[in-house]
């Protein structure tokens, strides 16, 4: 007879795999890289020291940190073959280009035949750099611009702000991407890392690795919450009144609508990564003079935890934080990308140290075997 009810969907739950990489604590509302706490993370150090982090255990010297900004500098210049493909994509589907054209990278990497631990971190370098520059030359294309040249005294978070912008960041835009950066760049073994993971444990390419996790990613109950959170506010509109807000997103509810941007399968508190990018959201409204996606966010945080009892994940306030910031709404989810590539080559590193192929089972609910079979002229 079948075996049934043993297993959790999704496989909530199941320890997987160990890891170095990330600790996360979802009843105490914990997150840490490598041991150190993210709120101490996110005051004292930078995306670049964080990538670091990720994939050598330890936090650089200065010497070690200048030396890997100098590659990744080095490598944000797309191949010209690149930037003719891009030209050639659809404009309005961010993450099925970032998709192919990170596959496309693999043919221009000069270790792209080259699997070697040494070759693979300096691949996960590389990618690192060239992804932000897709998302951004990317979106200037969709929006009928052209691309811009990166500009090599700019940090990571800078640089992409002005490829996609073309005007340089103040520091208070370069701060408050740089930090969700910080923010995004692993959440231990997640859809698209898992998928990673599997991918290398096969021995496939870095490449291909990192192109699995970006077409999981691609999957609306993965990426794209904060995109429909902007999407919601603006519906909305923000000529709308706190009263208004309320009885819309009530009525939501009361339709057993997803609100986007509530609950998360580990945490039960508030996720941590919200707590910074809620103050965000505010400051950059505040500097803009514009508090009101900001105040309607509020508004619907309100309403959500009265009458859901859900707090906001990272994707809630990362919405207005982003649109202030002047990023596209379509490219919300390749910005993830951006961060989560990051945390995705730390993995691959990881799995590769102490490889075994990925084979779960599963369990089996079919007919019970052996059935008895009719030729086909019986049937």
């Amino acid at each position: 007879m079948p075996m049934r009810g043993k297993t959790k969907a999704g496989l909530e739950d199941v320890v997987a795999t160990t890891s170095g990489i990330c600790y996360m604590d979802g009843r105490r509302g914990v997150l840490s890289y490598r041991g150190y706490d993210i709120h101490d993370l996110v005051a004292s150090t930078t995306f670049e020291e964080v990538c670091f982090l990720l994939w050598h255990a330890r936090l650089p010297s200065r010497a070690e940190l200048g030396d890997m900004k100098s590659a990744m500098v080095s490598a944000r210049t797309l191949p010209e073959s690149i930037l003719r493909m891009i030209r050639f994509l659809p404009p309005d589907n961010g993450m099925a280009a970032l998709r192919t054209m990170t596959s496309a990278l693999s043919h221009f990497d000069p270790d792209s035949d080259n699997s070697s631990k040494e070759a693979n971190l300096r691949k996960a370098i590389r990618l690192t750099s060239q992804i932000g520059s897709l998302v951004a030359t990317h979106a200037r294309l969709a929006s009928g611009g052209t691309p811009i040249d990166s500009d090599p005294a700019l940090s990571h978070a800078a640089n992409f702000l002005y490829m996609l912008t073309g005007e340089r960041p103040t520091p208070e835009a370069t701060k408050a991407l740089d930090v969700a950066l910080v923010l995004h760049a692993d959440h231990e073994l997640n859809a698209s890392t898992f998928a990673a993971r599997v991918a290398a444990a096969t021995l496939t390419d870095i490449h291909s690795a990192i192109v699995a996790g970006i077409g999981t990613l691609k999957g609306p109950l993965h990426g794209g919450a904060n995109a429909n959170v902007m999407r919601l506010l603006i519906e909305i509109g923000e000529d709308a009144s706190d009263v208004e807000i309320e009885e819309i997103i009530h009525a939501k509810l009361e339709r057993k609508e997803k609100i986007p941007g509530f609950g998360h399968r580990v945490y039960t508190t508030e996720d941590p990564r919200a707590t910074h990018l809620r103050r965000m959201s505010a400051d950059l409204g505040k500097q803009a003079n514009r508090m009101r996606w900001f105040n309607m966010s509020q508004c619907i945080e309100r309403c959500v935890k009265r009458e859901k009892g859900l707090s906001p994940n990272v994707d809630f306030y990362s919405a207005s934080t982003y649109y202030m910031l002047g990023i596209p709404i379509d490219s919300f989810t390749p910005l993830f990308a951006v961060s989560r590539i990051a945390g995705w080559t730390a993995h691959v590193l990881e799995q590769l140290t102490n490889n075994r192929l990925i084979r779960p089972r599963a369990e089996y609910t079919g007919p019970a075997h052996p059935q008895s079979l009719r030729t086909l002229d019986e049937r």
